[in-house]
Parts: structure tokens; C-alpha cells; sequence
């Protein structure tokens, strides 16, 4: 970790011993009566920082509006496995970073950590990816907080990139906001397009802002990397080229970039989530039109012959008939299915963020007015809970000719 990231001002330090109690990776000491950081030890976390009561700590800007932003090259794309499988937000990523790193006459790199992970650097390469920073270790097996954005920082500090792009997914998110704040960049979230300016090629980050009536078109002039997490299923994923070259490096941090004051004791698996709703092609979805949780039973049945996936509006997680995962809409997931299938869901601004840009939609309400209708392809008026099973039947005998 560079020695310039953190310091002390030893003038203004009274001694306090304040950043010592604060520090949980031991980082902090005393000498002489002024505070002392052991850079072996710090992974930017910014707790003695915030603890010091006279502000004798700071870090490093990443840039700031005087800074040297040339020295800033390439464009970034975060690499998101779970056991080994690659998301596909990351192919997503790679297609749109390519783009980009072509316009700017720029590498495309990805950033892939995990432990084993190293042979999956090929596939990236294969979807155009230039180079891939491998962070291969037993303690990032799984993700954690604290140990994937200080690696990540670490891997920003070092090679500097201009444009860093992430999955908005649950550990995208996470880890983009805790990677800005540390690398002193600006951040835009929920991005659903991405484009250059061509006078000052600073990174033009669109977002759909007040409910998704406004979209806001947002610029990081002063700082870098520019950062922006990008929604699932608004990309189109890169291509594979087998063919293609590229390099793999493996990156080595300290073993104090990877400690973390939280540790992972069991695994859950949730029960019952057949097909990932954000992969699925068929999503049958319901609202407060179901009236109650066995309800769901109807749309499952439905969704198990069309080999779909049960999604669900926000009403009805809130009312616990379903569980969070399945939540469609601008606080749930994206998804951009070849059918949509909306039962009992009234279609507000919130919802239709997250749908909207699937090939068909079927809405099913017995409200003539209801918003979803004037969004669907094909609108039936009726009770949800006598169409759907004539749906369900009809389609079964059809697909078992």
C-alpha cells in the first residue's frame, strides 16, 4: 500500500491515543506521543480518521480538481463470481466497457477476486477483456465487506484506472460505495446507459431518477476513477472470441488488506427460488391482487409449465406472501424477460422501471384502468385467480403436443 494513502501530521497529533482504540486491525500506534500507522497493517478503512478529534489523520485523494487525471488510464469492469460461476452483469459489462475502452483508446481490464478463480481469467479474456487483475486467495472465497473493497481499493491505488463499471447487484453495490468513499471517486448507482462526451471524454452516467419519471445524465469532472454500478439486463453481453489475447496478472496484496471484523459462521440456502428471476426468459408475476400468500400456488404452477420464474411486486413482499428475492421494481431487481406475465399488479412507476423492457407483457387485472394495462402488449380484464388456471391448463396441453 502506497505510504502516501494515510498519514499523520505529526503537528497537529496531540496524542490523544483516540485512533488507537479505534483502529480494529492494529494499525495504530504511539511514538513519542504522536500516532503512528503501520502500513503493513492499514487497509484504508477511515476509522481513525473519523475518531481523531482534531483531525490530525487524513488520506490521500485519489484526485481531486488540481490533480493529474491523465495519469488515470483504462477502463475497469469488476468481475462478479459466486462459487466460481460468473454473473452474467459481468459479460453485460465487458460488451459495454469495450465500447468505451475503444472510444477512448483505453484497455478494457477486469477485476476478478475469489479463491481458485484464476482459470475463469480466460473467459473474461474471451469476452474482451485486454488484461485481468487476479486477486486469487483462501479469504476471499466468499464475499465479504470489508476484505473485497480493500482489495479492491488496493488494486485502484496502484493501477490507477479511469473507469471502474460494476454490477448493481446486492454485492455490487456494497462494495462499489465502501471502494469510492476509500478511493476518494464519485459514484453514480443504478446506471441504464453509459456513453462518452466527446469534448472532455469524461463518462457520461445515466440514471432514472423520481420514480423513473426523469432520467439524469451525471459527470465526475474533478475525480477518479469515475465509478458507476450498472443495472442487470440492460446491456447487451459481450461477445465470446475464443481467439482472442489477452493477460492474466496475478496480484498479490497484504495479508492486512484481507482481514475482516466479520466472519461468515453458516449458509442458508433460501428454499423454493427454482430460477433466478434477473436469468429467467418467463416471469410470472403477482401483485395485491392475489389476495393472500397460498395464492402464489397459482402463479407457481403457471410458471412451472412455461419453465419461468415467480417474481412479485412490492406490495406483496411487503406483506411477506413471497420472499424479498423475488421483488420486481426499481427497490427489487431488473429483469428484461422475452415474456412478462403481470397477475393482480397495478403497474406504478416503480414497478414498470423494472420490467419495462421486456419483449412481451401480459397484464392480468380486473381493473379496466389499471396503470399496468396501457404498458402491455396483451391486457386481459379479469379476476386473476380464474384466469391464470385457464392459462395454466391451456399452455400445458399446447407444450405436451
Amino acid at each position: 500500500m502506497s505510504d502516501q494513502s494515510i498519514k499523520v501530521l505529526k503537528d497537529v497529533c496531540i496524542g490523544c491515543e483516540v485512533c488507537v482504540g479505534a483502529c480494529a486491525f492494529g494499525a495504530m500506534s504511539m511514538k513519542d506521543q504522536k500516532a503512528e500507522i503501520d502500513l503493513n497493517l492499514c487497509t484504508l478503512c477511515g476509522a481513525c480518521v473519523e475518531a481523531c478529534p482534531v483531525e490530525a489523520i487524513k488520506r490521500k485523494e485519489a484526485a481531486g480538481p488540481s490533480s493529474d487525471l491523465g495519469q488515470f488510464r483504462d477502463v475497469w469492469v469488476f468481475a462478479e463470481q459466486i462459487d466460481g460461476r460468473m454473473q452474467h452483469v459481468t459479460y453485460e459489462l465487458l460488451g459495454e466497457g469495450r465500447r468505451l475502452a475503444d472510444e477512448l483508446g483505453m484497455r478494457l481490464c477486469a477485476v476478478l477476486l475469489g479463491s481458485n478463480v484464476a482459470p475463469l481469467g480466460g473467459d473474461l479474456v474471451a469476452r474482451g477483456a485486454d488484461k485481468v487483475y487476479v486477486v486469487d486467495r483462501p479469504e476471499l472465497s466468499y464475499y465479504q465487506d470489508e476484505s473485497y473493497s480493500a482489495t479492491v481499493t488496493d488494486l485502484v491505488f496502484r493501477h490507477k484506472p479511469a473507469i471502474f463499471l460494476i454490477g448493481a447487484t446486492t454485492i455490487g453495490r456494497s462494495m462499489a460505495a465502501r471502494v469510492a468513499i476509500q478511493s476518494n471517486a464519485g459514484l453514480t448507482a443504478d446506471c441504464t446507459a453509459l456513453a462518452i462526451d466527446p469534448a472532455t471524454k469524461n463518462l457520461l452516467q445515466t440514471r432514472p431518477t423520481f420514480g423513473g419519471n426523469i432520467m439524469a445524465t451525471i459527470v465526475t469532472p474533478n475525480h477518479r476513477p469515475q465509478m458507476a454500478t450498472v443495472r442487470h439486463k440492460v446491456l447487451k453481453e459481450a461477445a465470446v472470441d475464443a481467439g482472442r489475447k489477452g493477460e492474466v496478472s496475478m496480484e498479490q496484496v497484504a495479508e492486512a488488506v484481507l482481514k475482516s471484523r466479520a466472519q461468515r459462521v453458516g449458509l442458508v440456502l433460501e428454499t423454493g427460488n427454482k430460477v433466478n428471476i434477473a436469468d429467467a426468459d418467463i416471469i410470472v408475476s403477482g401483485g395485491r391482487g392475489l389476495q393472500n400468500q397460498e395464492n402464489f400456488r397459482v402463479l407457481q404452477e403457471l410458471a412451472d409449465v412455461l419453465g419461468g420464474a415467480v417474481g412479485a411486486s412490492r406490495a406483496a413482499v411487503d406483506a411477506g406472501w413471497i420472499a424479498y428475492s423475488h421483488q420486481v421494481g426499481q427497490t427489487g431487481k431488473t429483469v428484461c424477460p422475452k415474456i412478462y406475465i403481470a397477475c393482480g399488479i397495478s403497474g406504478q412507476i416503480q414497478h414498470l422501471a423494472g420490467m419495462s423492457s421486456s419483449d412481451i407483457i401480459v397484464a392480468i387485472n380486473k381493473d379496466p384502468d389499471a396503470p399496468i394495462l396501457k404498458s402491455a402488449t396483451y391486457g386481459i380484464v379479469g379476476d386473476v385467480l380464474q384466469i391464470v388456471p385457464l392459462l395454466t391448463e391451456a399452455f400445458r396441453k399446447v407444450l405436451a403436443r
